[in-house]
């Protein structure tokens, strides 16, 4: 049983007036792949800290399983942590670095040489074992600090932005490396990064925090299509989404969310079914979320569903690019396909596919409606 339980955990320092991490409240389930994602200094590393045992909970109560482990040191909780930087030893071996923890615990040396290789053969590293971190590329040093976590057969794995120092298409092939690798040992990871691509394609659930306070937690597909309020729709999704002001107007029983551009003011007519949440806002002023990539190509253009936008420049990504433009005052990215002619400078109007439109309140900054 592999289950954490933060129940109204507070964490601050000596001396500081307020706490990095305040009244958490956070269930994570048995062999489920949790991502802490945000910021810089959202409490996202001190959290993963306080589960390894490396900080100390200032109040509350921090459970992994049905036991409290408050004062229970690092080396008897059962968890495995995988750090950004490796720490391997560089004077040993691969298969000497693999195996330190069980050596240390005075395992069976003939248990360590089969758990050992069989760590290898899961990570690829059966011909690396006698080479020393120095002589390993990047990916192979992570790979490494991965089989010395896995060797042990923990009860759950903490990984703190373990692929922050790869390059771009090694963090591409590690992030599926890991994922299959929770797969295959089935049991709970935890895993922090600030990357929300990251977050996407690996976590079950993602935990969002900003200033040491969750702002959501659930699934990817619903952080996405609904998130809670302007700082979770702004942080999930690459590019991120587009914020624009927008006023509410009402023409007979319809619905308009109007935008300012140059020289224009375009109407994006609301669905029905977002008209009752939007009712109260008719006269004021909302903030309008579009993602870059539910902008549609010029000849879906009908009636009240497009927005007159200036071209800025082109970002090509080979089958599609990113188009950057301005609406009225407000940069906007758009999602094109390559095949898309939009000259630089040029002014045009796109349509919206209205179904995702996402609305939040100006002064909470809470959602309205999706």
């Amino acid at each position: 049983m592999a289950s954490i339980s933060f129940k109204n955990v507070t964490k601050i320092y000596d001396g500081a007036k307020t706490p990095v991490v305040p009244n958490l409240d956070l269930e994570i389930r048995d062999k489920e792949f949790i991502i802490l994602v945000g910021p810089s200094g959202c409490g996202k590393s001190t959290t993963l800290r306080m589960i390894a045992g490396l900080e100390s909970v200032s109040t509350g109560e921090l459970y992994i399983g049905d036991r409290l482990v408050n004062n229970i040191p690092p080396k008897d909780r059962d968890i495995a942590m995988v750090f950004q930087n490796y720490a391997l030893y560089p004077h040993m071996t691969v298969y000497k670095n693999i195996a330190f923890g069980l050596t240390l615990r005075k395992e069976d040396p003939a248990e360590i040489d089969r758990r050992v290789h069989e760590a290898a053969k899961v990570l690829d590293l059966e011909h690396l074992l006698q080479r020393l971190p120095k002589q390993l590329s990047g990916g192979q040093r992570q790979r490494v600090a991965l089989g010395r976590a896995m060797v042990r057969n923990p009860a759950v794995f903490l990984l703190d932005e373990p692929l922050s120092n790869l390059d771009a298409k090694l963090r591409t092939s590690m992030r599926a490396e890991i994922t299959r690798l929770h797969k295959r040992l089935d049991t709970t990871f935890v895993y922090v990064t600030h990357d929300q691509t990251e977050a996407m394609t690996m976590g079950d659930r993602i935990v969002v925090m900003k200033d040491g306070i969750i702002q959501q937690f659930d699934t990817p597909q619903v952080l996405y299509d609904t998130p809670d309020n302007l700082f979770v729709a702004g942080f999930i999704g690459s590019p991120q989404m587009n914020f624009l002001d927008a006023a509410i107007v009402k023409d007979g029983d319809r619905l308009f969310a109007e935008v300012e551009g140059e020289d224009v003011k375009d109407r994006l007519l609301i669905p029905d079914e977002k008209k009752a949440a939007l009712n109260a806002y008719v006269g004021k002023t909302v903030i309008l979320g579009i993602r870059p990539e539910h902008f549609q190509s010029a000849d879906n253009l009908t009636g009240d569903n497009g927005l007159t936008l200036k071209v800025d420049f082109k970002e090509m990504l080979g089958a599609e690019y990113n188009l950057y433009v301005y609406i009225g005052s407000f940069k906007v990215i758009v999602k094109m396909p390559s095949t898309a002619k939009l000259p630089e400078g040029d002014v045009i109007k796109l349509p919206v596919n209205s179904a995702y439109m996402h609305f939040f309140d100006k002064e909470t900054e809470k959602a309205i409606c999706h």
